[in-house]
């Protein structure tokens, strides 16, 4: 979930991963592998700073978010 949060950041923002680490004080190629290996916190907390959201934002399934932004409860 959270490399496809950062992806889908990536392509809202018109940027791509190794510009988000280059940014982000962030090896190149190490948020690859974050789909399989989990990421420090402080890594997680550069990525959340370079895009202006919170951790949770990046930690947070964004599909259910959309939904329930949209659920008609006005």
């Amino acid at each position: 979930m959270l490399l496809q949060n950062i992806v889908s950041l990536c392509k809202e923002r018109g940027t791509n991963l190794a510009e988000v680490e280059k940014n982000s004080g962030i090896s190149k190629g190490t948020m690859c592998r974050w789909g399989k290996n989990t990421p420090s916190v402080d890594k997680v907390k550069a990525v959340a700073d370079f895009f202006g959201v919170t951790v949770d934002d990046l930690l947070t399934d964004r599909d259910t978010d959309e939904e329930a932004a949209t659920d008609g409860t006005d």
